[in-house]
């Protein structure tokens, strides 16, 4: 029963890239222009959201690791 659920799915996902691809060669330049832009607009934000988390995890993991040494400091002392 699971490898026909795995079937099927993989049925349905070759389906929608199909169907994805005659829809993409049947557009207007206009309209493959502006799809273009929005997949262009989109992969910044994620970027820029990458980036964010990045420099948050960076921040964090300098504070953790100062007051993990300063607490470090006082066990030695």
């Amino acid at each position: 029963m699971e490898k026909n659920k795995k079937g099927l799915l993989a049925l349905l996902g070759l389906g929608a890239g199909v169907f994805a691809w005659w829809k993409y060669k049947n557009m207007s330049q206009d309209q493959k222009d502006a799809l273009k832009a929005k997949v262009t607009k989109t992969g910044d934000k994620i970027k820029d959201t990458v980036a964010d988390v990045e420099g948050t995890i960076t921040e964090k993991y300098d504070e953790l690791k100062k007051a993990a040494k300063k607490q470090a400091d006082t066990y030695t002392n």
